[in-house]
């Protein structure tokens, strides 16, 4: 295996900047969590943590061990390896195609009115209406010619 493929000793790596495959699960959680209306909140009561520890693992600021990512996943009812799902880059390397730990801070999903927007997307119980605000959102995305 080639030197820059090998995993890294503990701890940060030289930059002090999270690893790629921490940011990527850390927002496998977030993803997860906001798809299921589940808050920071609810989530850290839910394995007796606080929500700032969600908030961390999210941002991937803490690392998460092998048993709370096990939990996790019992909680947010998912397998484990779902939080890896997508971790593949380039050339079969360990890692993301697009370097997440510089494009994190402007993650679309981070925004306030992103997580607003989803909630109300999926609290809307009728199927048919939940279609047509994604047509409309597309249709203005697209130039604002609705159809």
């Amino acid at each position: 295996m080639p030197r820059s493929q090998r995993p890294r000793g503990r701890g940060r790596r030289k930059a002090d900047t999270p690893d790629p495959v921490d940011v990527h699960v850390g927002m496998r959680v977030r993803e997860r969590r906001i798809e299921l209306g589940i808050s920071q909140e609810k989530l850290a009561a839910e394995l007796g943590l606080t929500f700032q520890q969600i908030q961390k693992y999210e941002r991937a600021a803490n690392r998460i061990s092998a048993s709370r990512l096990y939990h996790l996943a019992k909680v947010l009812n998912v397998k484990p390896p779902y939080f890896f799902e997508g971790v593949q880059g380039r050339g079969g390397r360990l890692g993301l195609a697009e370097p997440p730990a510089e494009t994190f801070a402007s993650d679309l999903m981070r925004r306030p009115e992103a997580t607003e927007l989803i909630r109300a997307f999926w609290s809307i119980g009728n199927p048919g209406l939940r279609q047509t605000l994604l047509k409309l959102a597309q249709d203005l995305a697209a130039g604002g010619k609705l159809q």
